[in-house]
Formats: structure tokens, C-alpha cells, sequence
């Protein structure tokens, strides 16, 4: 009876350790954070994000954790990302509305939009319903350069506001008074940033003081740029003289004749108009002097005894 007993006892406990192993060894929700979340690049992935005041999120918590038990036989892994403790992943996500799934398959990102169940979950990967859904364009691929950028200012912002909630609940500031807070620190910390930048710019582009300009350097600049004017006027100058040299040295006989003919021509007409000039001068000049002559014997006295006078 004893040994009976002994071998009882040794069979229920063999079997509560295969109930206990089975038990643990069943597929469960992956926790996501900021550290780990790299691991669904890998493989095929089902990501719920969630908040733990989000009613709906409560709701799915159940029949996220079913489905997570399927993930084995599906081949996949579940997790999920609490955006409260993980506000990096949240900007990185884009996440606007809890709860938020995302399939991801080889780092590749499609957001579920189906029915929040776990057969049409089961469904979604089993016939692989993912294809049809619209990936994420990669300028917004959570994995890339600038969803970084992104996720360390949703960090910055929570951080903010712990500060926030610092001043307010343990200090005892009013809402205004921690507002002018991060007015005066936004203003303070801009200052110095332009300071430290003008300071860099300055050590990497230092400033030349006045007369630093070496006479052995040659000219500055704008006497560089008159001179060389100068000198391409003279050039254009030195050219045209030389066409018109060539211009000279290639006319024909026939050419030279018709030149000199009409140099002739032009000649004669300076001459006659030049001694109708002279002709209409000598004439005006006699008028003028037989006018003078005229006025002159009209005003003598033996002109004047002569005229009759008027009664």
C-alpha cells in the first residue's frame, strides 16, 4: 500500500510539472519599450499600442492576450507598447488614436484597420490580408532618420510636462506661474543658443579687420575689376582698328577708284558751298556799308537846308 501510494504521488506530480511546463511554455504579449522595440524588424510581427486609462484598450486587453496565445501556430509574434511609458515610440508611430495595431512583416509597416476581434485578427495573418493593405510610405517609416527626429521631441515633450506637473502638484505653482516658467527658460536658452552659434561662426570665419590688406597682395578687388574693364576696352579698340586695317587691305582696285572718286566729289561741293559762303558774305558786307553811306549823307547839314519844312 505504501509503495502505492509513493507511486501515485510521483505520477500526479509528474503530471502537474508537464501542466505546469505547458502552461508556461505557451506563447504570451511581448512587453515593447524603447530598448527593445528593434525586435519586430525581424520576422512577422502584430503590435497593439495601447494606454492603461484608454477604455477601449481595456476592452481588447482580453482578446489581445487570446490571440497572442495563437501566435505559435500562426508563426507570428504579438506585442504591445504602453505609450505611457514609451512616448518616443508613440511620435516614432505616429500614433493619434489608442488603441493603434500595426502588422509588420521584415520591417516593412501596414496599419490594421479591421475588426478588433480574435478571429478576424487570426484571419488578417492566416490568408494574409496584409498584402491588400497600403504599406507605410518610408518618409514615415518608423525606422528611418527623420521618425527619430520625431520621437525624441515626443520624449521632450513628456518630459516637459513631468516638469509641468512637477511645479504644479509638489511646488504648489499655479497653472500661469509654470507657464512663465518655460517662457523665461525658452527665452534664456534661445539667447544662448544664438550666442553660441555667432561665437562658432565667428571662430570659423574670423572677421578681417580694417587695413588688413597687404599693398603686396596687389589691388583689392574693385581696382582689380577697374583695371581689367580698361584693359578690355583697349583690346576692343586694338580690334576694331585692326578689321579696319583689313577691311583697307582687302578693297579691290575698282573699289579704291569709286573711293577716291567720291572723296573728290565731296570735295568740290565743301568748295562751292565754301564760296557761296564767301559770295553771300561780301555782298552782306556792301549793303552794310552802302546802308551806312545812306544814313550817313541823309544826316549831313546840306541834307537837312534842303528839306522843306512842314507848315
Amino acid at each position: 500500500m505504501a509503495v502505492d501510494r509513493r507511486r501515485s504521488a510521483v505520477l500526479f506530480f509528474l503530471v502537474l510539472l508537464q501542466c505546469i511546463y505547458q502552461i508556461s511554455g505557451k506563447a504570451g504579449v511581448i512587453e515593447l519599450d524603447e530598448d527593445n522595440w528593434h525586435q519586430m524588424l525581424e520576422g512577422e510581427w502584430m503590435v497593439k499600442f495601447f494606454a492603461p486609462w484608454c477604455p477601449a484598450c481595456k476592452t481588447l486587453k482580453p482578446i489581445w492576450h487570446d490571440f497572442a496565445s495563437w501566435s505559435d501556430d500562426l508563426g507570428i509574434s504579438v506585442g504591445q507598447v504602453d505609450v505611457t511609458t514609451s512616448p518616443g515610440l508613440s511620435g516614432r508611430f505616429m500614433v493619434i488614436a489608442l488603441p493603434t495595431i500595426y502588422h509588420v512583416k521584415d520591417g516593412v509597416f501596414r496599419q490594421y484597420r479591421g475588426s478588433r476581434d480574435k478571429d478576424e485578427f487570426m484571419s488578417f495573418i492566416e490568408e494574409k490580408r496584409w498584402q491588400a493593405v497600403e504599406e507605410v510610405p518610408a518618409w514615415k517609416s518608423p525606422a528611418s532618420m527623420q521618425m527619430s527626429v520625431v520621437a525624441q521631441f515626443f520624449k521632450l515633450s513628456m518630459v516637459l510636462r513631468g516638469i509641468h506637473s512637477l511645479l504644479v502638484e509638489e511646488y504648489g505653482l499655479p497653472t500661469w506661474g509654470s507657464y512663465l516658467v518655460f517662457a523665461l527658460a525658452t527665452v534664456v536658452v534661445g539667447a544662448l543658443l544664438g550666442l553660441i552659434l555667432v561665437c562658432i561662426i565667428d571662430f570659423m570665419f574670423p572677421p578681417k579687420a580694417p587695413g588688413s590688406y597687404s599693398s603686396a597682395a596687389g589691388p583689392r578687388d574693385d581696382d582689380e575689376d577697374l583695371v581689367e574693364d580698361r584693359q578690355d576696352k583697349m583690346n576692343l579698340k586694338t580690334d576694331d582698328a585692326l578689321l579696319a586695317n583689313d577691311k583697307d587691305a582687302v578693297k579691290d582696285p575698282g573699289e579704291e577708284e569709286e573711293d577716291a572718286h567720291a572723296e573728290e566729289e565731296e570735295d568740290e561741293e565743301e568748295k562751292v558751298v565754301s564760296e557761296g559762303e564767301d559770295k553771300g558774305q561780301s555782298s552782306q558786307e556792301e549793303n552794310d556799308s552802302q546802308a551806312e553811306d545812306d544814313l550817313d549823307s541823309k544826316s549831313s547839314p546840306e541834307v537837312r537846308r534842303r528839306r522843306p519844312r512842314k507848315d
